[in-house]
């Protein structure tokens, strides 16, 4: 298979080059081996990597972790549609469609942002498993479980300074038979409405930067503690990003800024 061996480095949810989430994205002609986008995936260590290709309505998109294929993406899909819009295969004014696991997702800019539209999954509360608790150290104001493919609790905890302190078991988390957890507060800096944390060790993933999947849990949970439809949310990781929601029914509009840092040419022989 003669496929494209341009592969590109961006940062989502990033107004500059290393904070947010960084994803490869693979743009291809055609659709290509699970095992070669598994094995690609495993070789950039990232949390994401994005392989999309042309349909007649759009795009055939998939994401894989190091580890696995996943259900949804927030931070990849960002990465995917700004390399569409930057080398010209769009228009920023366009809207993107992408077809994937979790049904059609769409994508346009505006203004410098991008905004994207996911399916909003609520969190359902539920007793906290004693491993998440273990794992967490940490008392919850709430424990949740999100309405979603892939599974992830959301925990809220009294302050930002408690959720900063958070320093997980992985291997306990890793066992909790979930994706990942969802760690969220209200955020202490005017300037944000919430903010969160997302660890997912189980898919490789210990703790991810920003996670704009998460945010389709957080938004219709703070949107109704706060009574309001648009939000703005900041990941506290060590990079850190912001993601903009705005909540529309059973759906929610994600926006975010990224920058492209690198392009990597793969080699012959590691081409698909």
């Amino acid at each position: 298979m003669n496929q494209s061996r341009t592969l590109y480095l961006v940062d989502a949810f990033a107004d500059r080059p290393f904070v947010g989430n960084p994803a490869a994205v693979c743009l291809l002609e055609e659709p290509a081996g699970e095992t070669w986008m598994q094995l690609l995936a495993r070789e950039m260590n990232l949390s994401e990597t994005a392989f999309l290709y042309p349909t007649d309505d759009g795009y055939h998109l998939r994401w894989f972790t190091p580890a696995t294929e996943v259900n949804l993406c927030g931070h990849a899909t960002l990465a995917s549609a700004h390399i569409l819009f930057e080398t010209g295969v769009l228009t920023a004014a366009e809207t993107v469609r992408f077809q994937t696991r979790s049904g059609e997702l769409s994508a346009f800019g505006d203004d410098g942002w991008i905004w994207m539209d996911f399916p909003a999954t609520p969190p359902l509360p539920v007793a906290a498993p004693a491993g998440l608790v273990q794992a967490m150290s940490a008392d919850f104001l709430y424990c949740g479980e999100s309405r979603s493919l892939d599974r992830d609790f959301l925990v809220e905890l009294a302050s930002a300074e408690a959720l900063a302190a958070l320093a997980p078991d992985m291997g306990l988390l890793a066992g909790l038979g979930s994706r990942g957890v969802i760690a969220t507060a209200r955020s202490n800096d005017p300037a944000y409405d919430f903010l969160s944390r997302y660890f997912a060790p189980a898919y490789g993933i210990p703790e991810d930067p920003v996670t704009g999947s998460a945010h389709c849990t957080l938004a219709p949970y703070w949107g109704e503690k706060l009574g309001t439809v648009e939000l703005t949310g900041y990941q506290a990781s060590q990079r850190g990003g912001v993601v903009r929601v705005a909540i529309r029914g059973d759906r929610v509009r994600l926006g975010g800024q990224a920058v492209t840092v690198a392009r990597i040419e793969l080699a012959g022989s590691a081409a698909a």
